[in-house]
């Protein structure tokens, strides 16, 4: 890379950042997988991948917990910047302009939207009903210590955190391809100034006068 296309991006995201970002986004592609296998047997075929049933249910809670301990890392690292602001507030009243791309008209951005905000804490407290309900349910270990209304109980929540958390992980996606350099974001911890000028206005001029010190 040129060092005049370099003096023209700004680093949104530390290599450190990008390898926790992924290994939390590999994490729940498996999870997914074999949770979908596990949940009901139409998708049984899907513990093919993971060398069949029994080894399917033994990885799928370790893998879990890769997730969760890798996703603690990264939200220790974003917290503070997706606590919610007023201009947010206003920036979802105003989600007709977010839609139709009017984005002259919303309230600067800071490194995140309300939209991300939001997301953000979905999957927190997604990961949190999952941790929990999931250790209820680890039958090898946990599920001895708990009866079998709570078993089915913490069957129900797991079932449905993984639901609004694959929901959730979907708008993530189509969001982050539907905004033009997103991706570029999180594979080379980049953007140009134009895409930090136009979606994150506030974060742009922050980061080029932290720049300029």
């Amino acid at each position: 890379m040129s060092t005049e296309r370099k003096r023209d991006e700004i680093v949104r995201y530390e290599p450190a950042t990008r390898i926790n970002h992924w290994i939390v986004a590999i994490s729940f592609v498996l999870l997914a997988l074999s949770g979908l296998a596990l949940f009901h047997p139409a998708l049984f075929w899907l513990t093919n991948l993971f060398g069949g049933g029994p080894w399917t249910r033994i990885l799928h809670p370790f893998i879990g917990l890769v997730m969760v301990i890798a996703f603690v890392f990264l939200g220790a690292k974003l917290w503070h910047e997706n606590v919610m602001q007023p201009r947010d507030w206003q920036w979802l009243r105003q989600i007709k302009d977010v839609v139709n791309n009017r984005e002259d008209a919303l309230p600067e951005v800071g490194k995140y939207n309300a939209g991300q905000k939001l997301l953000f804490y979905a999957i927190v407290l997604c990961l949190i009903g999952l941790l929990l309900s999931g250790i209820v349910i680890w039958r090898a270990y946990f599920a001895v210590y708990f009866s079998v209304e709570v078993i089915r109980f913490a069957s129900l929540l797991h079932a449905f955190c993984a639901f609004v958390l694959i929901c959730a992980i979907i708008v993530h996606i189509y969001a982050a391809i539907w905004v033009k350099g997103s991706v570029k974001a999180m594979t080379r911890g980049t953007v140009s100034y134009g895409w930090a000028w136009k979606h994150h206005r506030l974060w742009f001029r922050e980061a080029t006068r932290a720049q300029r010190k």
